[in-house]
């Protein structure tokens, strides 16, 4: 196996082992990443110079976030994974980060625990349909400095550039309380970044972030599981949970305060 930097020219065969697998990955997370934090996203080759396997990840300022962590199916339990897994960890380490977070399915969880990795909620993906006769369009706004100090009493750490890159593909509502983000993801929408002060806050945000979904119109939330009123707050829209995963970290124990965090930013990728 041949580690290497993973590059734009290799953007395609990752979407494609992406969507093999189920994934929700879109190429602007790849080009945010690359273009954010080169150094530590790898690709790994089989002797033929075939891709195998890649690994992504983000530095904030103290912190960071490994995602998209895959492997083909043959070559998995190989060895090839740890790899892409470790380098992808040296790098954020290597650039200064001491916390650094993670998500995980439950059988992939061991092998994060034996770097230290300690699970610290679940992320559960809530699923929907929007219900609007009238579906329309939200302003594209940059994102308020309220909003980035808010995300930061969130997760324990200023990320400008991933609320800069998200508010600036989609729509959003923002007020005092919070800010809600509606992305395209396809032909559905995500929603996320989402973060509020209070429940109050948030259900205005939502409905209004929810009035402009066209009817049939299915809609994804990655929200943490210790959000309970994120939780009801979805459950009074229709919608389900479809999966879960653990948030894990390492390192410095992070000021992490979910009931701040109604909706990631990304699908997994960058948290």
């Amino acid at each position: 196996m041949i580690m290497t930097p993973f590059t734009a020219g290799d953007v395609t065969s990752f979407l494609t082992l992406a969507r093999q697998e189920g994934w929700i990955a879109e190429p602007w997370e790849c080009d945010f990443l690359l273009n954010t934090f080169p150094d530590g996203c790898f690709t790994a080759r089989n002797d033929a110079g075939e891709t195998v396997g890649f690994v992504t990840s983000l530095r904030h300022g103290t912190s960071g976030w490994i995602g998209n962590l895959i492997v083909v199916k043959q070559l998995r339990g190989t060895g090839v994974g740890t790899a892409l897994f470790c380098a992808a960890l040296g790098a954020l380490r290597d650039g200064g980060a001491a916390t650094i977070w993670l998500t995980a399915s439950r059988s992939g969880a061991p092998l994060y625990e034996k770097y230290h990795f300690t699970a610290v909620d679940t992320i559960q993906r809530w699923v929907g349909v929007g219900t609007s006769h009238h579906g329309r369009q939200l302003p594209v706004v940059p994102c308020p400095e309220s909003f980035r100090v808010l995300d930061a009493d969130g997760w324990g750490d200023r990320r400008d550039a991933l609320l800069e890159v998200t508010c600036g593909r989609g729509g959003a509502v923002a007020r005092d309380g919070g800010c809600i983000v509606r992305q395209p993801c396809g032909v559905a929408v995500q929603i996320g970044p989402f973060g509020a002060v209070d429940d109050i806050a948030a259900a205005a945000l939502f409905d209004g972030m929810f009035q402009t979904i066209a009817t049939g119109t299915k809609l994804f939330v990655d929200a943490p599981a210790a959000n309970r009123g994120a939780a009801g707050l979805y459950r009074q829209y229709g919608m389900t949970i479809a999966g879960s995963n653990l948030l894990m970290y390492a390192g410095k124990q992070p000021e992490y305060r979910p009931e701040l965090v109604y909706g990631l930013a990304t699908m997994g990728s960058c948290g």
